[in-house]
């Protein structure tokens, strides 16, 4: 599949080539994928479980509708999308041998992943923000992070992903392939598909969005978030009080190992692309695009004391009713 080219005598200089189809090449000569790919569906499946599990808790429970958890329910709820865009076409496409996708299913599906992605990141930020607010200035912790303050920035954050991926797409489907058709990632992924282009269009201002866009979604992020936990370490020495430094410090714990999970192995990838073997940085990105999802409400919200206090209460609630019902009258 690696000769799928199109036919370079269509180019003119005003006709635009848009092929019927790419060729997703994936992992190239590594034997026992197929045990990676079950391993995938399992992550899905955890992941899947684990994030509606806490979205219902967080609807059910009145004592959960805080402005903290506007941000932890978006999250969970940007996870369940991001494995759903992700993971199920992957293992269609590698599991059965299907691996030609159509023009429009390619930039549908390279818009919703990174779409997804995007707001993973912008979400880890906001309850970066919550956790600074929360710890550097207590005393104005309800008056700056509110019901309405929460839903801003989490909209504001969905506003500016989408149209960063709308700018994205609109730049490729400008673009004309005139030659190779196939894309060396495990999905329709942005800088592979439009360096196809190269030889027949110009590409310049996709490689200012392929630059501009890492910027955006990884290093801006990343850079608040050390700076925000520069201060909340700051702050944690004032702390006189041993359980409130103790909680304040499991509470950052179970935030930074999210962003670690997330940011560092992308973020390396990036940096040490011209380094990496393709077959090792196609594993290093699909692991940190499913693994996220799984490990983030597990870490974060599965572990903390309020919300194992709100999921004893409605499991209370529940035998509580199941009984009411089977008791004779």
């Amino acid at each position: 599949m690696s000769s799928l080219t199109s036919d370079p005598n269509q180019t003119d200089i005003n006709t635009i080539i848009r092929p019927p189809y790419f060729f997703i090449s994936g992992f190239i000569d590594i034997p026992y994928m197929k045990y990676y790919y079950f391993f995938l569906c399992f992550v899905y499946i955890i992941s899947l479980v684990a994030n509606t599990f806490v979205m219902t808790g967080i609807y059910l429970d009145r004592s959960l509708h805080s402005p903290k958890y506007i941000a932890v329910f978006n999250l969970a709820f940007t996870d369940v999308c991001e494995s759903t865009a992700l993971v199920p076409k992957l293992l269609d496409m590698f599991l059965f041998s299907r691996q030609l996708i159509s023009y429009d299913q390619c930039l549908t599906s390279l818009f919703f992943v990174f779409l997804f992605i995007t707001m993973q990141s912008f979400n880890l930020t906001i309850l970066s923000y919550d956790r600074l607010v929360a710890i550097c200035c207590p005393l104005r912790y309800h008056m700056m992070v509110t019901h309405k303050s929460m839903l801003q920035l989490t909209g504001a954050a969905w506003t500016f992903a989408v149209l960063m991926l709308l700018i994205s797409v609109c730049l490729i489907t400008r673009l004309s392939f005139c030659r190779s058709l196939v894309i060396d990632s495990y999905l329709c992924d942005h800088g592979p598909l439009f360096r196809l282009a190269a030889p027949c269009s110009n590409v310049v201002p996709n490689q200012m969005m392929a630059y501009l866009n890492p910027c955006i979604v990884l290093y801006l992020p990343m850079v608040f978030i050390i700076s925000s936990y520069i201060c909340i370490t700051h702050a944690l020495f004032t702390i006189t009080l041993p359980q409130d430094r103790l909680r304040a410090i499991k509470t950052c714990t179970s935030h930074l190992i999210l962003v670690s999970i997330f940011y560092l192995p992308v973020i390396l990838t990036y940096v040490l692309q011209s380094l990496i073997p393709t077959n090792a940085r196609i594993i290093n990105l699909s692991l940190t695009s499913i693994l996220p999802p799984m490990l983030n409400p597990i870490i974060y919200v599965l572990k903390t004391e309020e919300f194992k206090v709100s999921v004893k209460k409605l499991l209370r609630r529940g035998t509580v009713r199941a009984v009411s019902r089977v008791k004779p009258t």
